[in-house]
């Protein structure tokens, strides 16, 4: 595994898709696909690959997943449905929940969030920035149970400071948009590109930059 086993994935051994208890095969099929699918992407991973890393015969993948797209979202969606979604939120709690005197500091506190957030579930993200475009069962479970929630809270954020007077009239939905779009286009890039250690990338920089893309989109700047 990588540097540390992440929460999410201890959850997700404990049992398979339909609810069964994994076997220790199964389990170190699952982590081994974890692994590859991060390094390499779905399309140029290779179930023999898989089996190697996890140290099975490339028929005992079979025997569990009918096809390497069936593995790829043995992961993806239980952890979208029952880890990232409450993962997720649990973070955005505490930022949704705090007094902010400016949009900007929520923009602030939801990127420094976001990227703690990616430290800890580095692979599972980076899989779904990967996997999620080209995938439409994918899509569709990411905007049901994840992004749908999110979007919610934030709605209601927005909405507290256009009743304050602090923010223009725009529709509640558009401000979220606008504000969403830019933050994981942010979290992407630096996560596909800005860690890299050839990038040229001033973090500092691009965080500013974005908040205030985003606040001279909304005329707040």
């Amino acid at each position: 595994m990588s540097d540390t086993v992440e929460a999410w994935i201890e959850e997700l051994l404990k049992s398979d898709v339909a609810g069964a208890k994994m076997t220790e095969k199964q389990s170190r099929i699952v982590q081994s696909a974890i692994e590859v699918f991060a390094e390499k992407g779905y399309a140029a991973s290779s179930t023999s690959e898989i089996a190697q890393r996890a140290g099975v015969a490339e028929g005992t993948i079979f025997r569990h997943y009918k096809t390497k797209k069936e593995l790829l979202l043995a992961i993806v969606a239980p952890a979208m449905t029952k880890l990232l979604a409450p993962f997720v939120l649990r973070g955005f709690h505490k930022v949704l929940d705090t007094e902010y005197e400016s949009y900007d500091q929520v923009l602030r506190a939801m990127i420094e969030n976001r990227i703690e957030f990616l430290r800890k579930h580095r692979n599972i993200l980076k899989i779904m920035l990967q996997e999620i475009p080209f995938h439409p069962e994918m899509q569709e479970r990411f905007q049901r149970d994840v992004l749908g929630l999110v979007l919610e809270r934030l709605r209601k954020l927005v909405a507290k400071f256009q009743d304050n007077g602090q923010m223009a009239e725009l529709p509640s939905t558009t401000v979220v948009r606008l504000s969403v779009s830019a933050i994981m286009g942010y979290v992407a890039v630096r996560t596909l590109y800005g860690e890299r250690e050839d990038a040229v990338w001033d973090d500092d920089f691009e965080r500013e930059e974005t908040i205030r893309f985003v606040m001279r989109g909304l005329g707040l700047a």
